[in-house]
């Protein structure tokens, strides 16, 4: 058992796959092919915002969001310490500082009641993170950076294919940024991702900011190799015309999680209103550790999205101490994620819960 099988995914869409990539190989045109303009006219549709920016990376996503909005030395920008590196690496990246604020217990998002504390005079943008799969809370984020005048960047690199009150992930803030990472709910077969923006004067930066800050013959800006490889648009493409399909799947993987678990630990929770994609799905136990070795033993693969907060890696440690953010600290501590994907069998998730059951109740007493 893997704990996402993207062998499987291969072999269903293999001739579409294929195709696609044969074409492109045919065309030659690497660099800026027409795959590339046409997966953002497919995923501006979807998302329902009028410009979207394909780039090499989720990480180039956010990075190319904060220079689009002028973001340097002496911003602040205000983010959760409970999520993946690259989300406080492109703030200092851009030479803006990481204002790191807690989140909220039962969602792993960012609480924002915290950022409008947190906001000052400083303070340039809010980059909250979608993390396992759900949105963070958009109707009260959005408000905030309306009132304040701080514009909402939206890292949706788990959470791509949720909605949240009719709001579709990527388009749900200021900007949106997403992956096409491997593990990813809508995934290439390498590193890939998008920029959502709804301005389009922002957005023709973006797209310069994405091609070493021109057009080709004319260096507007300092940008980067923010582009996206044809072949990676092309495989997104092939992949599309089964994400719904995919997206159910998952949902009722996670109702029999769920169903099946919620009894001897905590399960995730949802929010009124929001579709879900579990990216993945995480449980929180007691005795964390031990009971992911207890799986591994008898070969259940699991993963641990993040064992530490971010201003407990040396990188970031001058921006928090041990205590700063006790609800993203304590969450670290307890979070285990299981397979969940659309290609994993019943079976498979069958003998999941037996020995995840087996194991919380051999070593836990409680959660």
């Amino acid at each position: 058992m893997k704990f996402v099988d993207l062998g499987r995914q291969y072999s269903a869409y293999r001739d579409e796959i294929d195709a696609r990539i044969r074409n492109v190989l045919e065309h030659t045109q690497f660099i800026m092919g027409p795959e590339i303009e046409e997966l953002e006219q497919v995923l501006s549709a979807r998302v329902g915002v009028k410009h979207v920016v394909a780039t090499a990376s989720g990480t180039v996503s956010l990075e190319i969001a904060l220079r689009s909005l002028n973001i340097g030395i002496g911003d602040e920008v205000i983010t959760t310490p409970f999520t993946f590196v690259a989300t406080a690496e492109v703030i200092r990246l851009v030479g803006a500082t990481p204002v790191f604020v807690d989140i909220n217990e039962d969602s792993f998002n960012i609480d924002p009641a915290a950022v409008e504390l947190a906001i000052t005079n400083r303070t340039k943008a809010v980059i909250a993170v979608n993390l396992f799969g759900q949105m963070a809370e958009y109707s009260s984020l959005n408000k905030i950076s309306d009132s304040r005048s701080v514009p909402l960047i939206e890292d949706a690199a788990q959470s791509f294919g949720a909605v949240q009150d009719g709001k579709v992930s990527g388009g749900a803030g200021h900007l949106g940024a997403t992956s096409f990472f491997p593990a990813k709910t809508l995934s290439c077969f390498g590193d890939g991702g998008a920029l959502f923006c709804g301005d389009d004067d922002l957005a023709l930066r973006i797209r310069q900011l994405r091609n070493h800050g021109g057009d080709g013959s004319n260096c507007l800006h300092v940008g980067t190799n923010g582009r996206l490889d044809t072949l990676q648009a092309a495989i997104v493409l092939a992949k599309l015309p089964h994400f719904d399909e995919e997206l159910e799947r998952r949902r009722l993987l996670a109702r029999r999680y769920t169903e099946n678990l919620a009894d001897v630990c905590r399960v995730p929770a949802l929010s009124g209103g929001d579709r879900h994609v579990f990216t993945p799905y995480t449980i929180r136990v007691r005795r964390r550790d031990q009971v992911r070795a207890a799986l591994a033993e008898v070969g259940v693969p699991t993963a641990v999205y993040y064992p530490r907060c971010l201003h407990q890696q040396p990188a970031f440690s001058s921006f928090g101490k041990v205590g700063d953010f006790p609800i993203a600290e304590k969450a670290a501590g307890e979070v285990l994620s299981l397979p969940l994907h659309p290609f994993l069998f019943e079976a498979e998730q069958d003998l999941v819960v037996r020995e995840v059951r087996l194991a919380i109740k051999r070593l836990c007493d409680s959660f």
